[in-house]
């Protein structure tokens, strides 16, 4: 492949986006998404949710693919009742990109999930979920930071080999994790921050913190090269 690669980024559907006079059902994501694509050297095209038949061959035509963060996971995907806790369901993205996922998987396209993309993976492989935790949103609306510690020998500590602290926004984590997949950091606390599949053919990565709003692309320039 010559050129910049090209990235696929998953995206909201909502109903009552405002932007001039207009409010009208949107597919949107923040932009710091696809700049985080750019600044890394890639092309970022955003995917909003579609019929999941599509999927395969949508992720046939990229190089790369991410699944954002965004609105919890529905806790029917993997066998839950609903905490009271747990954010309202978005059944379009959740089908969307479970789709997206598998495609991935089977094409080994190279994959990288983020805070809730991380969460779809681990229930795409068959994991659970836990529904809430304290201490990784301390104020609603405003992105935290804290410590993770990468475990040496994975994927991840080859990318990032020292502990950083990193953007984070999140109150769901990964509870039995999916099959094959391994932890690759995780919080003071023992949450696990990022997670790994050394057994897919091609690079799987998902972590639990939001690299967009960050200055380190490290991780999005290790997809770019695997996307390469």
């Amino acid at each position: 492949m010559t050129g910049r690669p090209l990235i696929g980024v998953s995206t909201y559907l909502e109903t009552g986006a405002r932007w001039g006079v207009w409010e009208l059902e949107a597919a949107l994501l923040p932009a710091a998404y696809p700049r985080l694509v750019q600044r890394a050297g890639g092309l970022a095209a955003l995917l909003p949710p579609d019929a999941p038949e599509q999927a395969a061959a949508t992720v046939a035509r990229l190089d790369g693919l991410v699944i954002a963060g965004g609105p919890d996971v529905d806790p029917s995907r993997y066998g839950a009742e609903r905490d009271p806790r747990t954010g309202p369901p978005a059944p379009a993205r959740d089908t969307w990109e479970l789709a997206l996922i598998e495609a991935a998987l089977a094409a080994g396209t190279p994959l990288l999930g983020i805070c809730r993309g991380m969460q779809l993976l681990n229930v795409a492989l068959g994991g659970t979920l836990v529904q809430h935790l304290e201490g990784h949103a301390e104020v609603v609306g405003v992105f935290g930071g804290h410590p993770v510690k990468p475990v040496p020998g994975s994927l991840y500590a080859g990318i990032v080999p020292e502990e950083t602290t990193v953007p984070t926004y999140h109150h769901q984590a990964v509870d039995r994790l999916g099959t094959g997949l391994v932890p690759s950091a995780h919080a003071a606390d023992g949450t696990v921050e990022a997670v790994e599949l050394p057994t897919q053919r091609g690079w799987v990565l998902g972590v639990q913190w939001h690299p967009e709003m960050g200055e380190d692309l490290r991780v999005m320039r290790a997809l770019i090269a695997a996307a390469s």
